[in-house]
């Protein structure tokens, strides 16, 4: 989804630009917008350097030279675009201007040319705020259809203490996620995602591993905090960039995972067991690089840490999710092993999947799986982008979480 946000000229505009990154870390476009009267308070370039984008700073461009057909239309265009406006803060001129149709700047012409829903947080003095044309234009605005954050009481930058201070960061990001309907159904939840493979050394330079790139376990690692729930990433070595705001855990062996996981499951409410944790383990690690002039070289190996089954042993009231990865003759095949692992595990919910099939699975960016629960539940999805799978996934964790594990 893409916004745009409005940064007026108030003292707090500075907060604008930790705005802009809280909207990022859950998925949100950000078009920046700043009037004159913001440029004095904060620089274009924090914001484009965040962004990575243009920001929008008058209505014909920044100059002579930059006044074209595109930029004297541009209000039109990202009013077409957009999926919600937000002005953050918002002074009394800025209440005024759109309270009454006032379209003198790029951000009130666009005020008036979306339909987008358009969200306010309102910041300036206590005397300002509490003013009857300031009330009275507010109400307009909110009989309109506009969300309106309320102001915090505090102490204000003029000296004085009462409400006006600009909304905590946190409430105006809930407020634009409620209104986009974007869910923040497990913001009471800690969820603790493993991840990647693990690599069982054999000597300094070789070692026994799988095809896992991660990306399922990260897909879910995200989705879980954008839908509002602090999340630990415990992961094995993979190339890819942990997501922000996630707490991430680097491993590299079965037994490093074991303990990284162990540590942090007293403050797991939800434990997503998305690793693929190598099998085995040799016996015993060379010190030096094993010299390839032998024919044949035997390896002893031994089964590493059940980790899923020891989670699921000190489960308690945790929902706990592992994961499937089989390679069947046939569908029943898959069925059968996966009721085997959820029941045999105590796990609430098993992701199944096929791994031989074209396009899923390991390296794959999509991923066709199969739902099972221990509460009955059997779905077999599409084929889908593993982000959605990952939301599919925290879909059926919140549904337990509301309903219970019956």
């Amino acid at each position: 989804m893409k916004i745009a946000l409005g940064v007026t000229g108030g003292i707090s505009a500075y907060k604008a630009a930790e705005l802009v990154r809280e909207f990022q870390q859950r998925g949100l476009d950000v078009q920046v917008i700043l009037t004159a009267h913001g440029q004095e308070f904060i620089r274009p370039l924090t914001f484009a350097a965040l962004t990575g984008q243009k920001v929008i700073t008058g209505m014909f461009g920044s100059g002579p030279q930059e006044a074209n057909v595109e930029s004297a239309i541009e209000h039109i265009a990202v009013a077409q675009t957009i999926d919600l406006l937000v002005i953050a803060p918002a002074t009394a001129n800025c209440l005024g201007k759109l309270a009454n149709g006032v379209a003198d700047d790029f951000l009130t012409t666009l005020y008036l040319a979306t339909t987008a829903p358009v969200v306010v947080a309102p910041a300036m003095n206590v005397n300002m705020w509490e003013h009857p044309a300031t009330r009275e234009n507010v109400e307009r605005l909110r009989r309109r259809g506009v969300h309106i954050v309320e102001p915090e009481a505090g102490y204000l930058a003029c000296g004085m203490t009462g409400p006006g201070r600009l909304a905590a960061v946190e409430a105006i990001v809930e407020k634009v996620l409620d209104v986009l309907g974007i869910r923040q159904d497990l913001k009471n939840e800690v969820v603790l995602v493993t991840a990647g493979p693990t690599r069982e050394e054999i000597d300094p330079v070789r070692y026994i591993s799988n095809r896992s790139s991660g990306k399922m376990g990260y897909a879910i690692a995200e989705a879980s905090y954008r839908r509002g729930a602090r999340t630990v990433l415990v992961s094995g070595p993979t190339a890819l960039r942990p997501p922000d705001g996630v707490v991430h855990i680097p491993v590299v062996s079965g037994a490093e995972m074991r303990d990284a996981v162990l540590e942090r499951l007293p403050e797991a409410t939800v434990v997503v067991k998305a690793a693929a944790v190598a099998d085995y383990r040799p016996v015993k690690r060379s010190a030096q690089k094993i010299r390839s002039k032998a024919k044949e070289l035997t390896l002893t190996l031994e089964p590493t840490e059940d980790i899923l089954a020891e989670v699921g042993r000190r489960k308690g009231d945790r929902i706990v999710v592992g994961f499937a990865a089989e390679t069947p003759a046939e569908i029943e095949d898959l069925l059968t092993s996966a009721r085997t692992k959820l029941e045999s595990k105590c796990l609430d919910l098993i992701v199944a999947n096929d791994v031989s099939q074209e396009g899923n699975g390991f390296d794959s960016d999509s991923n066709t799986v199969l739902l099972l629960g221990r509460n009955g539940l059997q779905r077999q999805l599409p084929r889908l982008k593993k982000m959605d799978v990952a939301n599919e996934i925290l879909n059926e964790v919140a549904s337990l979480r509301a309903h219970g594990r019956s």
